[in-house]
């Protein structure tokens, strides 16, 4: 398979075509517009349905309809639009069809600006909504690594019925690199529609798609029925990467293009004798933390990096308990940390640790 020099935010529209994507309703918000821009001329070519919303709100619960109705659906956004979308976010959980979405995040809290950043982990990771459930998110670190999660993303909607939640940030949204695009898959056909479609019910009972139970104790079977397949995924869904982990003093732990960046830090802390290395998740939620435990038991301290205040760190801490201590360095406003720096503090950490300092 040949490679080709794409961009981020255009190699993403490729895969969802690729993946079989029917529909995708969507609004315009940079650092991911060129999505919705691909999509608007490939999707029309492809004799697949591509519509630019009034909002958010709109293109959100369009999704919701057209997955009601069986279709492999998909919208992005960014940081601001994705909190306008969770409500039918929700809504699609507790109903149980499956939907993709993209975060291409940008720097917060409020419009902030449109540098990269990774503030909308707590957003996607610890609720994507209101209520109890879980969206499962993948967190690509390059461009063919968001291709790749795209697809993904919609085997794992469909196989479980619920939503598939891809964040990266703006600089894999607009950095381009060699890629490799996945086969063309076929568009399935309606007469293909999964058992719980809405299709129509002529010749066949009616059926229902509801977020609506009355009553406490409905709703509470809904809920452990959800969190019954919250579970499985948990226990069946989990990935990540390790680079030089396996013998490392000191393991950095970060996503996305932080991660990215971890693998140079890693390299030249190990040309400098510091036995570095890397847990890089690839699922936000469910979260690696198993294996993190497993490290934590040899590692003398692990060095969360990500570009927030800190929030990827608190399920770092959550995995490893007492067995070694956690440090978080970071940067916020769309400020991404250089190799060097985050080697600085590494080098800081096995100073302190070398002398029986703290950690």
């Amino acid at each position: 398979m040949s490679q080709e020099l794409l961009e981020g935010n255009r190699a993403i529209a490729e895969a969802a075509i690729r993946a079989g994507v029917e529909a995708f309703f969507g609004y315009p918000i940079t650092p991911q517009s060129e999505i919705l821009e691909r999509l608007s001329k490939r999707l029309p070519e492809e004799g697949r349905a591509f519509l630019q919303a009034e909002s958010e709100l709109a293109s959100i619960n369009m999704v919701y309809g057209a997955a009601c109705a069986g279709a492999r659906v998909m919208t992005s956004s960014s940081s601001p639009g994705i909190s306008l979308m969770q409500e039918g976010f929700s809504y699609i959980a507790c109903s149980e069809v499956p939907a993709v979405v993209v975060n291409v995040m940008r720097g917060g809290p409020g419009l902030g600006n449109i540098q990269p950043a990774q503030g909308d982990y707590f957003q996607a990771v610890k609720m994507a909504g209101h209520g109890d459930f879980h969206a499962i998110v993948l967190a690509p670190a390059n461009v063919q690594e968001a291709i790749d999660c795209v697809v993904l993303a919609f085997d794992l909607a469909e196989k479980y019925r619920t939503i598939g939640m891809v964040v990266l940030d703006g600089a894999i949204g607009q950095m381009m690199e060699p890629v490799e695009l996945p086969p063309m898959r076929p568009v399935r056909p309606p007469e293909e529609r999964p058992d719980w479609a809405l299709t129509g019910a002529k010749g066949r009972d009616p059926r229902t798609i509801t977020s609506l139970y009355l009553g406490g104790e409905n709703l509470e079977r809904v809920n452990l029925r959800l969190q019954a397949k919250l579970q499985e995924i948990a226990a069946n869904e989990v990935r990540w990467k390790e680079y030089s982990a396996d013998d490392a003093d000191l393991l950095l732990v970060a996503f996305g293009s932080v991660g990215r960046i971890c693998q140079t830090v890693v390299r030249e802390a190990r040309a400098e004798g510091i036995k570095a290395g890397l847990l890089r998740p690839l699922t936000l939620w469910p979260f690696p933390s198993a294996r993190l435990a497993e490290l934590a038991q040899q590692a003398r301290t692990i060095l969360v990096a990500e570009m927030n205040a800190g929030q990827m760190v608190e399920d770092v801490r959550l995995a490893v308990g007492d067995r070694c201590p956690v440090r978080f360095h970071g940067r916020m406003g769309g400020v991404i940390p250089l190799p060097d720096e985050i080697l600085e503090v590494l080098k800081k950490i096995a100073d302190d640790t070398a002398s029986g300092g703290e950690a």
